[in-house]
């Protein structure tokens, strides 16, 4: 099986490194990841300029770009045969609801998903990362899974793993995005040359959140395991454009 891992916290990222320990002996795992932290860099593709790729003291490849032009340079030239599955991760802290729109981790899942890859986006849902080895083994039972039953079609899975030992899990849950507050205000100050600046504000907190959606599933200790799509379509608005275009 071959495998290509990618984040968006950086190719020294712990949460990477326990990942391709996880899945080493699956087969063949490839390292393509950022050089720097990018997350929150979302689907953006680097065009204005070419893009430089270099191997670190420990084999993994990390290149001057974002999450997804990592995947998508690996799948379209860096590698000599396509990946049979596209983990991206472990990434430090949740990406659920309103996150998956924002996050490179998402964002370089969905690359290989585009590229016609089963892909996967895997988050450890704190800051703390006490127990990124849960992620790890959540992840490696979903990747075994995929090889002894590949996917019939490209899916898109984005998973929550509470920061919980393993046996303290209360299992895995299919679940559906939920949706955040509005996310706090900008916070203005002052740089050390007396320049005015300003730092995005934190999330908003969880607004749907009830049975069903992954953030009631990651508060009840469970694995959430949500399929997305990428048709932005908003089908029941079609017939009432027509109408009002009429």
């Amino acid at each position: 099986m071959r495998i290509l891992l990618s984040n968006d916290d950086g190719y020294f990222a712990p949460g990477l490194a326990v990942l391709a320990a996880a899945l080493d002996d699956l087969g063949t795992v490839t390292v393509v990841a950022p050089e720097r932290h990018r997350s929150g860099a979302s689907n953006s593709l680097t065009l204005d300029r070419p893009l430089a790729v270099r191997r670190s003291a420990n084999g993994f490849l990390f290149v001057d770009g974002t999450p997804t032009d990592c995947v998508h340079l690996a799948v379209t030239g860096l590698l000599e045969a396509l990946p049979d599955i596209v983990v991206s991760g472990i990434n430090l802290g949740a990406n659920m609801g309103d996150d998956t729109i924002y996050s490179g981790t998402v964002a370089a899942a969905t690359e290989g998903y585009l590229l016609g890859i089963p892909s996967i986006a895997v988050s450890l849902t704190s800051k703390e990362g006490r127990y990124y080895e849960t992620a790890g083994a959540v992840v490696r039972e979903l990747v075994e899974r995929f090889a002894r039953r590949p996917a019939p079609q490209p899916v898109l899975l984005n998973v929550n793993v509470p920061d919980l030992p393993r046996d303290a899990l209360q299992g895995r849950e299919v679940t559906r995005l939920g949706k955040r507050h509005k996310a706090e205000g900008v916070v203005k100050t002052t740089n050390p040359r007396g320049q005015t600046v300003y730092w995005i504000g934190a999330a908003g907190e969880a607004q749907d959140a009830g049975p069903g959606t992954d953030f009631n599933a990651v508060a009840s200790g469970r694995v959430s395991i949500t399929p997305l799509q990428m048709d932005l379509t908003h089908p029941q608005q079609i017939a009432v454009l027509k109408e009002w275009l009429e």
